[in-house]
């Protein structure tokens, strides 16, 4: 295990989450505008209108700062605060997918040095060779969403993986194939949004009825079948996922799954009838209500995954909690119960291994970060704050809050307590605590 990264009001995973759900759009646009562009610069060459190539250009300029600047700094803050705030989870995956991705870094060279060649070389190589180079980055930017795909889905569902520890067994999993539509629709859909913002501002009008056209076309059917796609995916969802769907999906959220979708297919449908009707201003709200809905889609998933970070081994709180023959690991729960999480865990400060009256309080806390931070945080604000749950549970007695600890095992997006009898106590003495102060 590894220390604990607590970040105040809004956790660690809170951190991880807002950067990578940023790290949606330069990625997702980055494996998708250049089918666009290619197409309209193919159109521009043989119907000679140097128009439409002017919006190419300044599209592959946009798609270079966006994707290829603020897409791979996001990338690497993904990166680096996944490592810190689950680093166990992380080398887990890393174990597992190392050759894959491998594989998805050598095609992310290729598209940065195909983006670098499609922008600087207009008018420098001959029309067909340009072409080519725009294809060849589309195909590899799009394969690097076909392997990211096979693991992202394997954290959801690993499928035969749990028993074999099988490569291919854990990436082709049940909700692979839809996941990887899923986001290939989507990701014309978010194509056809930024063509439109780059669009607006052409002053040729026919280009830029035509471009704003053909985004319309392009994004209307990124959305129907985006639309088809996610029904497939929700039902290759198994059981119990469905029951942690139901338990945690608020209203809300499932709106916010709904309506900004609603509306972005509405805006494509106006554009390939009227395309001159759209302004900056108007581009610029199609994509942040596009965003909207690509954040509940992605909140929703990552609800689902609870209480897992790689499902049926480790837990949110990087607790393996069942062995895994296959892969020669054995699970924490048995040890922990019997020697104690704090003497085990490796992190855990020299007066806190040893539990007594003297260090109770301060070793509640500590339980408190191990097992439950990830989730929550420990102040009266921020993201699912203990104290409010707590009070909001009703209990003010240590013993009924260690009853309800006793009983986490009946939530099926709560991972249970690891530890013994001392440990499970001095956390539920922790938390009545920490409800009645509200810190």
């Amino acid at each position: 295990m590894y220390p604990v990264w607590e970040v105040p009001y809004l956790t660690a995973g809170g951190v991880l989450a807002l950067i990578a759900t940023f790290h949606m759009l330069p990625s997702h646009l980055a494996t998708s505008a250049m089918w666009l562009s290619v197409y309209l610069e193919g159109k521009a060459y043989r119907e000679e209108r140097p128009e439409l190539l002017e919006f190419v250009k300044k599209y592959s300029k946009f798609l270079l700062v966006f994707s290829y600047v603020f897409g791979s700094l996001s990338g690497v803050g993904i990166w680096f605060s996944a490592t810190v705030a689950a680093p166990r989870g992380i080398s887990g995956l890393i174990h597992n997918y190392v050759w894959g991705w491998a594989t998805e870094w050598v095609f992310f060279l290729i598209e940065v040095a195909g983006i670098f060649l499609y922008t600087y070389s207009f008018d420098k190589v001959d029309r067909r060779t340009h072409l080519t180079v725009g294809w060849v980055f589309a195909a590899a930017s799009w394969t690097t969403m076909v392997v990211i795909v096979g693991i992202l889905t394997f954290m959801l569902t690993p499928g035969r993986w749990l028993a074999t520890g099988g490569f291919f067994d854990g990436f082709f999993n049940q909700t692979y194939w839809p996941q990887l539509l899923l986001r290939t629709t989507a990701m014309f859909a978010l194509a056809a949004a930024f063509a439109v913002l780059v669009a607006a501002r052409l002053k040729d009008e026919r280009a830029r009825a035509e471009v704003v056209r053909a985004a319309g076309v392009t994004g209307l059917a990124g959305t129907l079948l985006g639309a088809a796609c996610f029904a497939w995916y929700h039902a290759s969802l198994p059981a119990a996922l469905h029951d942690v769907l139901d338990a945690l999906l608020t209203p809300a959220l499932g709106r916010w799954m709904l309506y900004p979708a609603l509306a972005v297919g509405l805006y494509f449908a106006v554009l390939a009838f009227k395309p001159l009707r759209v302004g900056t201003a108007a581009a610029l709200g199609a994509i942040v209500v596009l965003f909207a809905s690509v954040f509940a889609l992605e909140r929703a998933r990552e609800l689902i995954r609870k209480p897992y970070l790689m499902p049926g081994m480790m837990y949110s709180n990087q607790i393996i909690g069942a062995d895994l023959p296959a892969k020669g690991v054995g699970s924490d729960a048995g040890r922990f119960a019997r020697t104690g999480i704090l003497a085990a865990a490796p992190f855990v400060p020299e007066g806190l291994r040893t539990l007594g009256d003297s260090n109770r309080a301060e070793a509640g806390r500590m339980l408190a970060l191990l097992e439950c931070s990830a989730c929550h945080t420990l102040q009266e604000r921020g993201l699912r704050p203990l104290p409010r749950l707590v009070r909001g549970l009703g209990m003010d007695d240590p013993a009924a809050m260690t009853g309800f600890l006793d009983a986490l095992e009946g939530y099926p997006y709560m991972p249970p307590f690891v530890g013994n009898q001392a440990e499970k106590e001095a956390l539920a003495a922790y938390l009545v605590a920490l409800a009645r102060n509200g810190r």
